[in-house]
């Protein structure tokens, strides 16, 4: 020992050597602790500058401070070994307050969440400070100032929103230094002068939204051509002007950016034409270009846009005809082409658009009849044709538009009678045919129509009585004046009727007594003999014994007993119609009531399809999907026999006027749909994408409980293969990376749920006609501080009984879910397992109220 010591002494390096190697543990840990207490400092200085915060859970006792380790605060990520912050989130909080500078000391920071709150004040630069900074989210807030000119210097930064806050002057032109930025969005602020055009060529971005705002200048002629991933280009809405380089026409090559999936560049000024290379966005499914000073013809190449969904070119000054091509855009939802100067008649083939759910023509000078070759839409919900010049009779077919709420044909040259079919269009609530040559008697078949809350027959050549049953008890003289031979009901401006003379009613009499029975009997046994025919062919047709795919272990059923069991897949069994084929309601040998799924073979691709689906339905079953009963197919001829649900579709249930479902009902049916996604998404060994998730594919049983169908469409995720782009699903309820990417995964279906739930408690559909231009479902109920005043105001009238504070404690929360399962990013959603946690706690929590007699 002495000698060691001694060599220590002669040798004082080593013994420093020695001294440090012995030292080091707790430098590093009062190092550690130091970065440690750096973080929490800045976090309790955050804290310090929120001044009002609603939500006890974010700073309630033992919450946010020093009793607790600050990676358990709430909204607070660490990393796991430094136990440094890394995430901050406490959006949709209601906090009031202003961003401490003290942020920028986070310096392990990726991602900050602050998003639909009421911070105000500046953004501060010390944010710059932030090298490790991937997403920063502040939208929705009230933020003055500029952004900061060193905001740059988060060079690794890649999502990058400040949307709806109230930032002022211009967009540093070092934004275009940032290499890795791939999600831009500036919209709605009040940003002034030119905007960045460097920024076009960041080959990393992705989306770019720069609407609402005060931008001014031109349009560069190789926009984003330098954008190979570009998916999402916003520029509405601004002042780009009409002069320099372009003269402010779109630039010639927007063509070349082939993976671009929504284009909006409406509200601008941008003159010239529509160029002939738009037909290159081969991806493309939303194009606005409305509100503008086009000119031209609208280019044949338009229709080569196959994915196109919605197409909107109102408010400009187009002129010519509306292409026949436009018909083949088979996945167009959505068409608005009102306010230009377009001529000719509507081409015929527009209405054999399929999924077709709105269509604005209005305010152009179209002529001719419509199409004595139209065909039912099924789908159709808005239909404007006014301000035109029409002419012929209102096809009688536009009875058998169920869907259909909204319908104006006014300031035409329509003639005729007012078609009796109106009657069934029992969803219809405006309807307006003013302003036309129309003559004869108002249908009272428009009784029968209990929800119709705007009705509009002036200025005609109408005569007769005025119907005085159902919706007309709420109409004015103001739905009928201009008509000078009607009569009624003083109250609607009109002579009462007289009575009808005695030779009428001999006419009448004898038509009762001898012409409506003859009539009568022919048809009877016209129909008889039609059914014997349908019968015979159908024996001549079915194969004796019984046809199954061998692969699908279910009970056997024939095509003859199929054909018996839906009365020769008769109309009036006809329950809908999808997108592979009709849905008839049939009884087996048995009693056994179903429904029959029969493809139609002449859809490219439906029998490829039943086949696949077969495969996929063979091993699913679940109390909450609807269950296969059997398949049948033969070569001309394939099916599904599925489970009958007497109670219809959410759909149904939610628009339908004489339903409404109480908050139970409706969390018990969302519980449902999550338990079926969770088998789908991990009860099997394959994971299951539904991929069209919607209310009109969730069916109720008798006793109302939920049953997910139509998952045959679902594509089974192999390892390393989650792609496909054969279908675009449904606007509205697809997840924004299917749109943009062709991305498939189970992130996808929680984001049609969240859709879904929101849809459940507001009683709005996500296709609203009050969501324009940038509004969706989502910011419109993340704008009201309050959720209340976004709720069903049909069930919080069944629900008037139960105390508004304990309404409030449950629905806050549905709502709050399924804005988190909506969420824009895929990796920001729930996992379906927390959702079913999290909705069964939303539902014992009811029921423990109800229980409780709250």
């Amino acid at each position: 020992m002495m000698l060691v010591l001694m060599m220590l002494i002669e040798r004082p390096s080593i013994l420093l050597l020695l001294t440090f190697l012995l030292a080091q543990p707790c430098i590093l840990h009062l190092t550690e602790s130091s970065n440690n207490f750096t973080d929490q400092s800045a976090l309790l200085a955050f804290k310090s500058k929120i001044s009002f915060g609603p939500n006890d859970t974010v700073f309630s006792a033992g919450n946010w401070s020093t009793i607790t380790n600050f990676c358990e605060w709430f909204g607070v990520s660490c990393s796991r070994r430094r136990q440094r912050v890394t995430a901050l989130n406490l959006s949709y909080m209601g906090i009031r307050g202003t961003i401490s500078p003290h942020i920028g000391n986070l310096s392990f920071l990726i991602s900050l969440n602050l998003r639909n709150n009421s911070f105000y004040g500046f953004l501060p630069h010390e944010i710059s400070h932030l090298r490790r900074l991937r997403k920063l989210q502040l939208s929705n807030n009230l933020l003055e100032g500029t952004i900061p000119p060193t905001v740059h210097n988060c060079q690794k930064l890649r999502y990058f929103s400040l949307e709806g806050n109230k930032l002022n002057g211009t967009i540093p032109s070092s934004l275009s230094n940032m290499s890795s930025l791939e999600f831009l969005n500036l919209e709605t602020n009040s940003f002034t002068g030119p905007f960045p055009l460097a920024i076009f060529n960041l080959s990393s971005l992705m989306a770019i939204f720069i609407t609402e705002n005060h931008f001014s200048g031109t349009l560069p002629i190789d926009l984003c051509s330098h954008c190979p991933h570009l998916r999402i280009l916003y520029i509405s809405f601004n002042e780009f002007s009409d002069h320099c380089q372009i003269k402010g026409q779109i630039p010639m090559g927007i063509g070349s950016l082939k993976n671009l999936n929504t284009l909006l560049l409406n509200g601008n000024s941008l003159t010239g034409t529509i160029p002939s290379t738009i037909g290159g966005l081969e991806s493309l499914q939303r194009l606005y270009l409305d509100e503008n000073k086009i000119e031209g013809f609208i280019p044949e190449q338009l229709c080569q846009i196959k994915n196109l969904g919605e197409l909107s070119l109102s408010n400009n000054r187009i002129s010519g005809y509306i292409p026949d091509c436009i018909g083949n855009l088979n996945l167009l939802q959505r068409l608005n082409l009102s306010s230009n100067q377009l001529s000719s008649s509507i081409p015929s083939n527009l209405w054999s658009i399929e999924n077709l759910l709105f269509l604005d023509l209005s305010w152009n000078s179209l002529s001719g009849p419509v199409s004595p070759n139209l065909r039912n839409v099924d789908v159709i919900e808005y239909i404007n044709l006014s301000h035109n010049q029409i002419t012929g009779n209102v096809p009688s077919i536009i009875g058998s538009f169920e869907s259909l709420r909204y319908l104006d044909l006014s300031k035409n040259s329509f003639q005729g009678d007012i078609p009796q079919s109106f009657g069934q269009l029992k969803g219809l609530d405006q309807l307006d045919l003013s302003n036309n040559n129309l003559s004869g008697e108002i249908p009272k078949s428009l009784e029968a129509n209990p929800y119709l809350k705007y009705l509009n027959l002036s200025f005609n050549k109408l005569s007769g009585e005025i119907p005085f049953n159902g919706p007309f008890a709420n109409f004015t003289a103001e739905s009928f004046i201009g008509n000078e031979a009607l009569c009624g009901n003083p109250i609607f401006g009109v002579p009462p009727c007289t009575s009808p003379s005695s030779h009428g009613s001999r006419v009448k009499q004898i038509l009762l007594i001898y012409i409506v029975p003859v009539i009568a009997s022919l048809i009877i046994f016209a129909a008889l003999v039609t059914m014997l025919r349908r019968d015979r062919q159908c024996n001549m047709h079915i194969p004796s014994l019984p046809i199954t795919l061998p692969e699908v272990d279910h009970r056997m059923i024939s095509y003859q007993e199929l054909c018996h069991g839906t009365n020769n897949f008769c109309e009036s069994n006809l329950l809908g119609i999808g997108g592979f084929g009709f849905v008839y309601k049939g009884i087996l040998s048995d009693g056994t009531i179903v429904a029959v799924k029969v493809l139609n073979r002449q859809l490219e691709g439906a029998f490829r399809s039943f086949d696949a689906e077969c495969k996929v339905l063979r091993s699913i079953r679940h109390r909450n999907l609807v269950k296969v009963i059997s398949t049948c197919s033969t070569p001309e001829f394939r099916a599904l026999v599925l489970q009958y649900m007497s109670n219809g579709s959410l759909e149904r249930w939610l628009y339908a006027h004489n339903y409404c479902l109480n908050l139970v009902q409706r969390v018990s049916i969302m519980v449902d749909v999550a338990l079926a996604l969770e088998y789908l998404h991990n009860g099997r060994s394959e994971s299951v994408v539904h991929c069209d998730l919607k209310p009109s594919n969730i069916l109720l049983d008798k006793d109302l409980v939920a049953h997910v169908g139509d998952f045959g469409i679902a594509k089974i995720l192999v390892e390393n293969d989650t792609t496909q782009t054969q279908t675009i699903g449904t606007i509205g309820y697809i997840a924004p990376e299917y749109g943009s990417e062709g991305r498939v995964s189970t992130k996808g279906d929680i984001y049609s749920y969240g859709i879904i739930l929101l849809e459940v408690f507001t009683r709005k559909k996500p296709t609203d006609k009050s969501f324009v231009g940038e509004l969706n479902m989502r910011q419109w109920i993340a704008s009201f501080p309050d959720r209340m005043k976004v709720v069903d105001d049909g069930l919080l009238n069944i629900e008037d009984g139960r105390d508004v504070t304990a309404m409030k404690t449950i629905l806050s929360p549905v709502l709050e879910l399924g804005l988190r399962c909506s969420e824009e990013l895929p990796d920001e959603r729930l996992d379906i397992k927390d959702v079913v946690t999290q909705i069964n706690k939303i539902k014992l929590a009811i029921l423990g109220n109800r229980n409780n007699g709250v």
